[in-house]
């Protein structure tokens, strides 16, 4: 049985512990409100962008000479993946989550004797990687010194992606992150941005067709790129708000650990004390019979 002196002890670093965290809870949910608004108000931009190139790839005549982004290399052999995740941890299960999602599309690939490579944009997610994936991972981006999720971050990405596309390196690039829902739900998503996928995309079919000027080949061609970085943008924005969500669930659950926790430890100190007393009055009472 532990002494008073340690259950002292231990009750003062639970109750520390607990102040953390309930501190960390209030920083995240602070966090959270402008987060979750950046992310609700990326979405329609991202699916408009998407809209609109959809229905420019469907006014392409000649769908052999549409561009790559849109139309792909031909091929399927080489995948590349994109899995973004947070560069801090005590987040719940917001990193590993992901993580699930991304393995299991990589067990597919391999089972379809697919190529398989690698960019983790996040310092969580590399750590978690490069344990079985190592010699798949050809780059790992972390946005530390960001504040903010920024079109910035995501653009020096997107480049990257493109740049990889264009020397042939790939042939279907997929992104990995959290779509926010609520505090308590983030729902990991996979989404291809190369080529687009324009068979399982979702539309809206109430907008009318458009007539653009200049033709379609070259609109696509300046919209395409921007897609991508918006998409990953998008994608980094649900993220945040994620990773803010899952983190103050987590500070919270923490939080009612440590006072549960706390509770426990002061009844077994009491007890403990008690006993110490009822033995000390014991020993007297024996002390002054036995005179």
């Amino acid at each position: 049985m532990a002494s008073l002196d340690d259950l002292k002890k231990r009750i003062a670093s639970v109750k520390s512990t607990q102040k953390i965290t309930k501190a960390m809870k209030m920083v995240a949910a602070a966090k959270l409100r402008k987060a979750q608004e950046s992310a609700e108000r990326g979405r329609p931009y991202s699916e408009k962008m998407n809209n609109i190139i959809l229905n420019l790839s469907e006014g392409i005549l000649d769908k052999d000479d549409a561009p790559k982004l849109l139309s792909g290399s031909g091929n399927d052999k080489i995948h590349l993946c994109v899995v973004m995740t947070s560069d801090r941890g005590l987040c719940g299960g917001f990193n590993s989550n992901i993580i699930k999602k991304a393995k299991s599309y990589f067990d597919k690939l391999s089972a379809d004797k697919k190529d398989l490579k690698i960019i983790t944009v996040g310092s969580k997610g590399n750590d978690q990687l490069k344990r079985v994936y190592g010699d798949k991972i050809i780059a790992n981006i972390s946005f530390k010194e960001s504040k903010n999720a920024n079109y910035f971050d995501a653009d020096k990405v997107g480049k990257m992606v493109i740049e990889k596309f264009e020397a042939e390196e790939f042939d279907i690039c997929v992104i990995f992150y959290n779509q926010f829902k609520n505090v308590i739900t983030q729902i990991p998503k996979a989404q291809q941005i190369i080529p687009l996928n324009v068979k399982n995309s979702e539309r809206d079919k109430s907008e009318d067709s458009y007539e653009f000027e200049p033709d379609e080949d070259e609109i696509l061609n300046n919209l395409l790129p921007k897609n991508i970085s918006t998409q990953i943008f998008k994608a980094m924005l649900e993220n945040v708000a994620s990773e803010q969500g899952s983190r103050m669930s987590a500070m919270d659950n923490a939080t009612r650990n440590a006072g549960e926790m706390v509770d426990k430890l002061t009844i077994e100190y009491n007890r403990s004390r008690q006993a110490a007393i009822t033995k000390e009055l014991i020993e007297i009472i024996s002390g002054a019979e036995s005179l």
